[in-house]
């Protein structure tokens, strides 16, 4: 627990670095332009179709027509664009996190290493197109675990655990092993995954946890729709730096069991108190 907790406070001082400032942008700009370009594009076909779609189901309506007894029939028309953005949203959660594994996690973790671990010698255990696949694949579980478990997410305990749970299950996986990457052997990378597994899904639930921040602009309903061109770059600046915090967060930690195991090759880390 001491290592995790010195590991965060660090990463948050490094996520005001200019460094990390500037690599910030990239995948903010790439997503802006992107979401912004199939905005354009999808957005009215997608809503009017969503909308046919939901007009089908008898329960939904007449949940719509007690809002219309209500006085809250501003809410019907701003439904099915809401309906649409809850849906795309781990899609653009997904994106961001592999846009800051490939462009600012590299950089980050040279950082780390460059300012506290400068005589952390680099074995080059896994090559950069090995960790886009190792993300690749770790991205299509967790959205097969997404799929699978959708229908849970409208029972108010399982949509407070199980998001959570599968991004902190995503983020471990991919921002633990391009920590190790550049630095760790291919059997010292899978020793540490191996021994701390439970350590590190923690701080991805984590961060998990704090990637539901931007939901709080969803939770604006209409004005959302109204605001999107300004609150959509807002969220996904947030969740570019959640992400940058977590692959910070990972560095620190992994480069740090990795020089102690480096530095008492025959002790063993499984004595350590987490």
């Amino acid at each position: 627990m001491k290592r995790m907790l010195d590991a965060a406070w660090r990463s948050v001082a490094y996520c005001f670095h200019p460094r990390v400032v500037v690599l910030s942008l990239v995948p903010l700009v790439l997503m802006v332009a992107m979401v912004l370009a199939l905005a354009y594009w999808l957005w009215d076909p997608a809503v009017q179709a969503l909308s046919q779609g939901l007009q089908s189901a008898q329960l939904l309506q007449a949940l719509l027509s007690w809002l219309d007894v209500l006085g809250l029939d501003a809410l019907r028309t701003a439904f099915a664009p809401l309906v649409l953005v809850v849906l795309i949203t781990p899609l653009v959660v997904v994106v961001c996190l592999l846009l800051v594994s490939l462009f600012m996690t590299p950089a980050m973790v040279g950082l780390v290493a460059e300012r506290r671990f400068p005589s952390l010698l680099r074995l080059h255990g896994a090559s950069w197109w090995s960790s886009l696949g190792w993300s690749l694949g770790a991205t299509a579980l967790a959205l097969l675990a997404l799929v699978l478990t959708l229908p849970l997410w409208w029972v108010p305990p399982f949509v407070l655990v199980l998001p959570p749970l599968i991004w902190g299950w995503l983020t471990y996986r991919v921002f633990a092993y391009d920590a190790l990457a550049d630095h760790a052997t291919p059997q010292e990378r899978r020793a540490i995954l191996k021994r701390h597994r439970w350590p590190l899904w923690t701080m991805g639930v984590v961060t998990g946890y704090l990637g539901a921040a931007p939901s709080v602009l969803w939770a604006s309903g209409s004005l959302f729709v109204v605001l999107a061109p300004v609150l959509l770059p807002l969220a996904i600046w947030i969740y570019t730096w959640v992400l940058a915090f977590s692959s910070l967060w990972f560095a620190h930690y992994t480069l740090s069991l990795l020089a102690d195991k480096r530095m008492a090759p025959s002790a063993t880390l499984a004595q350590e108190v987490f």
